[in-house]
Order: C-alpha cells, then sequence, then structure tokens
C-alpha cells in the first residue's frame, strides 16, 4: 500500500513512532500498529497494561510513566500536556536499554484526577547519546577523561567564594610535566596525553574527599585542595613530587621517567578572584620550572615583579602606539666588499621614534618586543618598510631580520610573496637574516623556510654565527647563501688569540661549503686585516659605516 494511502497508525509505524490510549480505571492500554516491534517486545501482553510496562522502566531510572499522573496542572476539558524521558528494559532487568520519549495529555474526569492518557512514544536512544556526550563535555576532557579546565574553573570560583564566606583556606596548584614536548617528539601527542592521565591518577591517589584536578591545558593539570592553609600547601606539593618521581610511568607508547613542577597559590589570602588565582599559581609555576625539574613554588607577593608588570604593561601600551601611530623608521648599514670597501647591500635596521622625535635603537625595542609577544607584529611592520625601500629604490639591496616565530607563521613569507609577484626584481635585491640559534632550534623548519625564500628569487644569511655552534651537517642541511659572524668573536679580534683561532675555523666551515661570509661589528683595520687573510669577503661595522637613517644609495656591486 503506497504510504499516501496508509493509515496513521501505519504511518507512524514506518517513522519509528508509536501511538497508545491508556485507560487509567482500569490500566488497560491500547496500541497502534506495530507498537510491540518498535519496543522489542516479544509478547504484547508485556505493555497491555500501565503496570506491565511499568515493569519494564529501568529500576535505575530515575523516571517513571506514572509521573504523568502526577503532572502540574488543571483539565479545563482540552487534557495537560506531557513529556517525559525515560529508559525500559524489554528483555529483562539484564538486557540493554532503551530510551524513551513519551509526550502527550492526559484527561480528567471534571477533578483533578487522571481517568485517561493519550499519546506518542519514539526511541531516542542516539539522541539521548548525544545528549549524555555533551552533558559529559561540559565537566569533562574528551581526550584524557580527567575534569576539564572550565568547570576546574568554575569550582575554583565556588571554592573562593565559599573560603571568604566561611573564613576557611584552601589551595590552587598548576602542575605541568617537565620537557613534555621530548616526550610528544618522541612518541607522539597521545603518549603525552597518557602521561598526563598517569600524573593525575597517581596525585589523585593521595588526595583528600572533596579535592579535586583536571586539565588546565596541553600539559598542564589544575587541582584544587580543600581545607588547606598555606603552611601546609608545600608539604602537600613534596607529597605530590615524591609520588611522581618514586616510579617510572608505562604507556603504551613507551616508559617514561617524568618530574613535574607544581606553583600553588592560597586561597583567600594571595587568590581572591579566580583571575588572581590563576595568574599567581602561574606565576609561581614559572619560578618553580625556572629553578629546575621537580620543584614546587608558593606564590609569594613581589613589588618587584608588581612593578614590572606595570612596566610592561606601560611599555606594550608604548610600543603598540608606536606601531599603530607609524612611529617605526629603518636605519641602513653598509655591508662592504673587505677589499674595496664597496657597499655590496645594507642591512635594513629597526629604529622607533618616539613621540618627542627622538630616536630609539633596536637594542632597546627588539627584547622588549619579543618579552612581550610583539616580534610578530614588529616583523611585519618592517617588512612592509624594506619592501618599500625596495621598491622606491631600484638599486637598492637590503637585508631584514625576522624573529623565528615570525618565520614559522605564513604571514610573512606570504607578504614577500605577494609583493614579489607584483615586482619580480624584488627577491633577488632581498636577503632574509635569521639568527642561528633560532635557525637549529627547529633544522627541518628551518630548512623549508630556507628553499621557500630561494624560490622567491631572494637569498637567506644566518646571522650571528658562531653563537650557536651549528655543526657541518646542519650548515649544510641548510644550504644558507651567506653566514654573519657574531660580533661577539670580532670586536676584540686583533687581541684575542681564542677569538682569532675562533673566527679562523668559522671562516673554513663556510668556506669548505661554498657560502659567503660576514664579519660584523669590524672596528679596526687591525681586524680587517686578519679577516681578509683569512678569506672573509665582506665586512659590516663601524670600520665601514654606522647604521644610518639617510644613506647615500650606491649600485650594487656583484657578488
Amino acid at each position: 500500500m503506497p504510504m499516501d494511502d496508509a493509515p496513521i497508525e501505519a504511518v507512524l509505524a514506518h517513522i519509528g513512532q508509536a501511538a497508545y490510549r491508556w485507560s487509567i480505571p482500569d490500566d488497560r492500554i491500547a496500541w497502534s500498529l506495530d507498537a510491540a516491534k518498535l519496543l522489542g517486545v516479544a509478547d504484547e501482553a508485556a505493555i497491555a497494561t500501565g503496570a506491565a510496562y511499568e515493569a519494564l522502566v529501568d529500576t535505575g531510572n530515575p523516571t517513571s510513566r506514572r509521573q504523568i499522573l502526577k503532572g502540574v496542572g488543571h483539565d479545563a476539558g482540552e487534557g495537560v500536556a506531557y513529556q517525559i524521558e525515560y529508559a525500559i528494559r524489554p528483555s529483562g532487568p539484564t538486557g540493554p536499554v532503551l530510551w524513551v520519549e513519551d509526550a502527550g495529555r492526559w484527561y480528567a474526569d471534571g477533578a483533578r484526577r487522571a481517568v485517561r492518557a493519550e499519546g506518542v512514544i519514539r526511541i531516542i536512544n542516539e539522541r539521548h547519546a548525544r545528549e549524555q556526550r555533551l552533558a559529559f563535555l561540559t565537566r569533562y576532557d574528551a581526550d584524557t577523561g580527567l575534569f576539564n579546565r572550565a568547570y576546574m574553573m568554575d569550582l575554583l570560583r565556588a571554592t573562593i567564594e565559599d573560603a571568604q564566606k566561611f573564613r576557611n583556606s584552601a589551595a590552587f596548584l598548576l602542575i605541568a610535566i617537565d620537557d613534555l614536548s621530548l616526550i610528544n617528539e618522541a612518541y607522539g601527542l597521545k603518549a603525552g596525553d597518557r602521561a598526563l592521565i598517569a600524573v593525575a591518577h597517581r596525585i589523585r591517589g593521595r588526595l583528600r574527599e572533596g579535592d579535586a584536578i583536571g586539565r588546565y591545558s596541553g600539559g598542564k593539570l589544575a587541582m584544587l585542595l580543600m581545607n588547606c592553609d598555606e603552611h601546609e600547601i608545600g608539604v602537600a606539593a613534596e607529597r605530590f613530587l615524591g609520588v611522581i618521581r618514586e616510579d617510572v610511568i608505562a604507556t603504551s607508547e613507551g616508559t617514561f621517567a617524568i618530574t613535574v613542577s607544581i606553583g600553588g597559590v592560597s586561597i583567600p589570602r594571595h587568590g581572591r578572584s579566580r583571575e588572581d588565582s590563576v595568574e599567581r599559581a602561574q606565576e609561581a609555576l614559572d619560578l618553580a620550572r625556572a629553578e629546575g625539574r621537580g620543584r614546587f613554588v608558593a606564590y609569594v607577593p613581589s613589588t618587584e615583579r608588581t612593578a614590572e608588570r606595570h612596566e610592561n604593561a606601560e611599555l606594550s601600551r608604548q610600543l603598540i602606539g608606536a606601531l599603530t601611530a607609524r612611529r617605526l623608521r629603518l636605519a641602513f648599514q653598509p655591508v662592504v666588499d673587505i677589499t674595496t670597501r664597496v657597499p655590496l647591500f645594507h642591512e635594513a635596521l629597526l629604529r622607533l621614534e618616539q613621540a618627542d622625535g627622538s630616536i630609539v635603537g633596536a637594542g632597546h625595542i627588539v627584547p622588549l618586543a619579543e618579552r612581550l609577544g610583539l616580534a610578530r607584529l614588529f616583523d611585519l611592520a618592517i617588512l612592509d618598510l624594506v619592501l618599500k625601500a625596495l621598491v622606491d629604490h631600484p638599486e637598492a639591496v637590503l637585508s631584514v631580520n625576522v624573529a623565528p616565530e615570525t618565520a614559522a607563521s605564513p604571514d610573512w613569507l606570504d607578504r614577500v610573496t605577494a609583493a614579489v609577484r607584483r615586482r619580480h626584481d624584488l627577491g633577488k635585491r632581498l636577503i632574509v637574516e635569521i639568527t642561528e640559534t633560532s635557525a637549529i632550534r627547529n633544522i627541518e623548519e628551518t630548512t623549508k623556510f630556507v628553499a621557500a625564500v630561494h624560490a622567491l628569487g631572494a637569498r637567506v644569511a644566518i646571522d650571528d654565527f658562531g653563537a650557536g655552534f651549528t655543526s657541518f651537517r646542519n650548515l649544510r642541511m641548510l644550504a644558507v647563501d651567506l653566514v654573519k659572524i657574531d660580533g661577539d668573536f670580532v670586536k676584540r679580534l686583533a687581541s684575542s688569540p681564542d677569538d682569532q683561532i675562533f673566527v679562523r675555523r668559522l671562516t673554513e666551515l663556510a668556506r669548505d661549503l661554498g657560502i659567503e661570509t660576514v664579519a660584523e661589528w669590524v672596528q679596526d683595520e687591525a681586524a680587517a686585516g686578519l679577516l681578509a687573510g683569512w678569506g672573509v669577503q665582506r665586512i659590516q661595522g663601524q670600520l665601514s659605516g654606522e647604521a644610518s637613517l639617510d644613506p647615500p644609495w650606491l649600485a650594487p656591486v656583484s657578488g
């Protein structure tokens, strides 16, 4: 029979629903077609009465179908609506559970006593599972099964409020696995998650009733200790450190000898708000990690740290203000041929024009920008100035420095790529400088970055060469075009036999690989003579010219 000609009860059966009419005085239930099949009962007698149907309801379920009869409301002739969810076990107490949505209306006999109920049921196992999953995720971390950060933060807020209201004490701790990145690199991210779970389970075994532990971030746990004053935090933390140190942690990926660092804050003495508690526990954790592996530090107020934070906030505002007001300037220092002293290119160096018109050098700006997490913004702003200078001065060849975190993000390279597509000559007139220490920190990523720069026709220089003691193998893998010998080894070259030996060896290494060399911070002819004798081709520094905001643009000499 086509469905458009089928009776309504057949339509209900087709879409997985069943209708019923329940006569309450005699407890009889009349069902629509295939209701027994829908509910998974072999005998229709199992659902023929309210009592029989009630016997199917899971005894562990707090909701009963009898609650229909306890609905709030008064039947004025149109019935009283109800909608409930409950679980049934049609195969018996140990059988599988079916979750049922039951919706309808009950009708009274002129008073408030129900005499009839009419409704529709449907199986909602999938929906119930989704809802249970969502309910789980509101409290637990999906990867580890531990309390999640949001729930721990809610607990922290409630703990602070209780501590202030009832004048008791608690503690909030942040726990970090030392060198978790090494585990992730060696065994994969799952190994790191399992290590974190194992740490949490070991610590949980030392917690008292009412304490809580959960995941705070990728490699950190958050913990709340109730009824714990500031004198007891250290004792508890040392107990947790010990239980982690006492034995290795075994996972399916590998076996690890793990230590953790812990920072803690006393509530409410030093943590009177959730934000203060988290910030100060993190500050204590940073201090613990700075002291070494497996340490605990409790937060103690410091006027110096407070003043430093205020200073950083003010400096951050000033730097952002300089970016917004476009007060960044470029100074150009020549890199010259060691023999002819003809400029081959200029290094573009950052300068900041202050509100009063004075100029501040990069030595004051770059370390501060890196510390405040602003290096990327400054690198992008400087790059725009360099690209504009290259466009405005077709005779210019410029080098520009880029911080490792900037090089790791795509937007810097994307900006260079877009500029080169508009002006194809820009690439061959651009040299990108990366520091040696950042280059060898992740050889594979740096190698990819160098290849991408080369694809644009630009060159790459290793800055501060010698500071990181790059191996022959790493230098060959990087395939850079130039190395700039760290000025710390050059500035006393004429009077330091040790520096002479070191610089000569670096020059030999670069020459053997066919890489051009630039010596930085060259201040006198005696140093230039030594460098020339070892085969250094280019020099930069006081001897060849200081950085200038208005350089004389000379036609570059090939090489």
